[in-house]
């Protein structure tokens, strides 16, 4: 597997916000540059339009600098359904707040969140997801 490019991220973006894109549930977490941490918040529990005003609601409330979604993949890196939706859901999302979207590979991060024994896997998930994009910056 290669090693996925280092994302092109201003400088001065320093607030991020996260989501962890499925199905039924959304997780979300907030993060800072400057510490490379994340923060789980309260999941979203809505789909379709409800999901995607739940998610602006959140971007109004932190007004982080950019966005991050994380965006699933096949254990050998295929793409497959929910991989287009959640890109869908970013690109939803960026329109709506005209903010930048960062996507990252989500593989495995629920499985981590569990692992590590997470209350809210889709939080833990997206907070993992926003730790895994902050590691990778400057």
């Amino acid at each position: 597997m290669s090693v996925p490019a280092r994302p092109d991220v201003p400088s001065h973006f320093t607030t991020f916000l996260a989501f962890d894109f499925g199905a039924k549930r959304t997780g979300v977490a907030v993060g800072n540059r400057l510490l490379r941490t994340a923060t789980p918040q309260p999941t979203i529990a809505a789909e379709g339009q409800k999901r995607l005003d739940a998610a602006a609601q959140r971007v109004k409330e932190w007004q982080p600098d950019a966005l991050v979604i994380g965006v699933p993949f096949h254990p050998d890196g295929a793409a497959h359904e929910n991989t287009a939706r959640a890109r869908r859901f970013g690109r939803q999302l960026a329109a709506r707040t005209r903010l930048q979207v960062f996507e990252v590979d989500e593989r495995y991060s629920t499985t981590q969140a569990l692992a590590e024994g997470a209350r809210d896997a889709d939080a833990a998930s997206a907070c993992i997801i926003l730790e895994q994009f902050l590691r990778s910056i400057e």
